[in-house]
């Protein structure tokens, strides 16, 4: 596919399952779960590591890897010929402590794409590390998915968004404080400096425009600020992000985006707006609120994502 310059917008990087310099004798082999890293296990291999114990489980290649945020990991639980696998299972995955986060894979079908879903995820304001969070999204893309579709559940910036409105993200701002790619780099997994140009596929979001529209369903556009948390965001705060242009802010799915395009693959984000942001209409903000409004818009919310993995097959670009 081509963009109106007639230039293919895809990311020229390596490409995934590619062979690699490595010799396949020097691999680390999967330990017990919880079992400590070993010492001269570098990133590369605790990808490959964690990848290779998931494969071991399925069956055929994944081509699209879906990250379902807060509330709205239940369109996992409609995937066709499943093979669940518990996060504690996966050497060197995190594991979430967020209530609406499973913790665990689901692999299957949907729509007519081959599914690797997350239910659930963790998060920097944890503990973790920008580059532990964008950990299993480097997995996926090891294990074949061409396409990450990520999903957040996010407070919004503009008064005229109503709880449970869906929004396509076009673009992010990074105000996290720690980065998914800092520190060496491995050539093997993608290059030092990533373009982020078009950080959310622009074909791939007029494809989704296009299947929202197709199915009747209302889908809004924006960017998205991701935020360290995990304290909601103050009234003051709220007014910069929307100085920088953002219309949606959450604690999520930046460091995730960053690894997926540093390792080839290309990325749609999709935001479920929960609620107005700190300020907006003066309520308190809490959890609560966020997994209530999930809940209510999974229907569209699962509608809309059948809608994108269709078109995605329909127009191969899932196609090898």
């Amino acid at each position: 596919m081509t963009d109106p310059t007639g230039e293919d917008p895809r990311p020229a990087g390596r490409a995934v399952g590619s062979p690699t310099p490595r010799d396949s004798a020097s691999r680390i082999e999967p330990g017990p779960p919880g079992a400590p890293e070993p010492a001269a296990a570098g990133l590369y291999d605790r990808v490959r590591t964690a990848a290779a114990a998931v494969r071991a489980r399925i069956s055929a290649v994944p081509q699209v890897g879906l990250i379902l945020g807060s509330g709205l990991g239940g369109f996992a639980d409609g995937l066709a010929h499943a093979t669940t696998i518990d996060y504690a299972d996966v050497p060197h995955f995190p594991r979430s402590q967020v209530v609406g986060h499973q913790g665990r894979l689901v692999i299957g079908e949907r729509a007519g794409a081959r599914c690797i879903a997350m239910q659930g995820r963790v998060h920097l304001y944890e503990g973790h590390s920008a580059a532990t969070v964008a950990f299993p999204a480097r997995v996926l893309v090891e294990l074949g998915a061409k396409v990450i579709i990520v999903t957040n559940a996010a407070g919004g910036l503009d008064p005229a968004w109503q709880p449970g409105t869906l929004m396509l993200i076009r673009d992010h701002l990074d105000l996290l404080r720690d980065h998914a790619l800092r520190g060496p780099n491995d050539d093997r997994l993608g290059p030092r400096f990533p373009d982020m140009t078009t950080a959310y596929a622009p074909e791939l979001r007029e494809l989704s425009r296009r299947a929202a529209e197709a199915a009747g369903i209302e889908l809004a556009e924006g960017v998205y600020a991701a935020m360290p948390g995990p304290t909601y965001e103050t009234p003051a705060e709220i007014k910069m992000l929307r100085m920088l242009g953002a219309d949606a802010t959450g604690m999520s799915t930046v460091p995730e985006v960053c690894v997926a395009r540093h390792m080839g693959a290309r990325v749609i984000g999709v935001s479920c707006i929960t609620n107005h942001a700190a300020g907006i209409t003066g309520h308190a903000l809490s959890h609560d609120e966020v997994t209530e409004t999930a809940a209510r818009v999974q229907p569209t919310f699962e509608r809309l994502l059948d809608a994108i993995l269709g078109a995605l097959v329909a127009r191969r670009e899932l196609a090898p």
